[in-house]
């Protein structure tokens, strides 16, 4: 009888470890949805954040994370700040999430845990119509723009020393778009559709040859080893829009293909 009794009180407390695990989980999962999340952006970078005629933040990024938090039924408020700025705040705890035309780089998967692919993207350069450049290396010898912490940017690195030429940092890409323009450096370098997309709409830029450098994409991003939940969301939301056709409502909307 007593033997029948301790099994009794093993199973018992067998069965209160398993459903305590289990009510953890729940919560930890409802704390998930509960929770405001920061998530910080860049200032402009159309067709992906930007303020339209009213003020309102719209653009690619805005719209694909309002859905998948509708999707995945988080909350989440926006924070403006640049795009050097948003990683500074991810990094120091000020912000838990990062949406801002974020390439995808292995640098980056070392310091930081990224979604799933959202958008496919990669680096060209921006020049006036009467600048006579017409490749890499034409650029010899000149000043070019680029914007600080972006891949763009740092390709621009990557290749001053063989082609010649001096990089000036800028803080937003509309800045350096006018610098090219006014003729204070000779191009910019900058993420295609982005470019693509300011030259649409008037920017008085062209895009001197077809070669896309640095193919890439962009994803959204939480700190290494947190918020694990977020990103995850994330990347379930991304792929129910992209199921549902609404991933492609969105991007349409901005870019015509």
């Amino acid at each position: 009888m007593k033997k029948i009794f301790m099994f009794l009180v093993i199973c018992m407390s067998f069965i209160s470890v398993i459903t305590g695990c289990e009510k953890e989980k729940s919560v930890d999962k409802k704390e998930a949805k509960e929770k405001v999340y920061k998530i910080a952006t860049d200032t402009t970078y159309a067709p992906f954040e930007f303020e339209n005629d009213k003020g309102e933040l719209v653009g690619i990024d805005m719209e694909l994370l309002k859905e998948i938090a509708a999707d995945q039924g988080f909350k989440y408020e926006v924070n403006v700040v640049g795009f050097a700025a948003a990683l500074t705040a991810l990094e120091t705890g000020e912000a838990d999430g990062v949406i801002a035309g974020m390439s995808i780089t292995e640098p980056r998967k070392e310091k930081y845990d990224m979604s799933l692919p959202y958008f496919d993207t990669g680096t060209t350069i921006g020049v006036r119509k009467d600048s006579g450049i017409k490749s890499f290396e034409d650029l010899r010898g000149k000043k070019v723009a680029g914007k600080v912490g972006t891949a763009a940017c740092k390709f621009a690195e990557s290749i001053s020393e063989k082609y010649g030429f001096e990089i000036i940092q800028f803080e937003d890409s509309s800045t350096m778009f006018q610098d090219v323009i006014y003729g204070n450096t000779a191009a910019c370098f900058e993420d295609y559709p982005v470019l693509g997309y300011e030259i649409s709409r008037g920017l008085d830029l062209v895009i001197p040859f077809e070669e896309i450098a640095e193919p890439t994409s962009y994803g959204f991003a939480v700190m290494k080893g947190e918020n694990s939940e977020l990103l995850d969301m994330f990347n379930k939301g991304l792929s129910n829009l992209k199921a549902n056709g609404k991933y492609n409502e969105i991007v349409n909307k901005y870019i015509k293909k």
